[in-house]
């Protein structure tokens, strides 16, 4: 069998009705460009802190918007805020400051 490095994801079924999705909702009104990603993985091919951690900012979003706060905070201290994901996005979401509102959330919870 040949290894190509990457392997299919678990199954993750989500109950979208019983998830806090007030990160979310609070991202998608301080920064509407929150709601233009469409998880192209543009940000993640880019990102210098994926180099040295598992750190992946369409992993982060799918976390948010799967309800998964905790999670995302946390992976949202590995980013170095170094704007290159923010240069590659083809969509112009403004990657650092989502980290950086989400950075903002943890100190609110």
């Amino acid at each position: 069998m040949v290894n190509f490095g990457y392997s299919p994801l678990s199954v993750h079924i989500q109950d979208i009705d019983k998830v806090d999705l007030g990160l979310s909702n609070q991202l998608a009104k301080d920064d509407p460009s929150f709601l233009l990603c469409i998880a192209c993985g543009s940000c993640t091919a880019t990102c210098t802190a994926g180099k040295f951690t598992n750190f992946s900012f369409r992993q982060m979003c799918h976390s948010i918007r799967r309800g998964e706060n905790k999670l995302a905070i946390s992976e949202s201290e590995k980013c170095m805020l170094c704007g290159k994901c923010t240069l590659a996005c083809p969509r112009n979401v403004n990657t650092r400051n989502i980290i950086r509102l989400v950075r903002k959330a943890n100190q609110n919870i």
